[in-house]
């Protein structure tokens, strides 16, 4: 029993911790893209 408590515990943190940091640069990239977009929009505005 102690030594499936220290697998969750030794293999638990790194996981959760690895879906948080997914879910934040998830969103972060979205906004890039979005950014990426309406920048390319503004170029084609300039050059039409």
């Amino acid at each position: 029993m102690d030594n499936l408590l220290n697998q969750i515990a030794n293999l638990g943190f790194p996981i959760v911790l690895s879906i948080y940091l997914l879910v934040r640069v998830e969103g972060k990239l979205e906004k890039l893209s979005e950014s990426i977009n309406e920048l390319s929009k503004v170029i084609a505005s300039f050059k039409g």
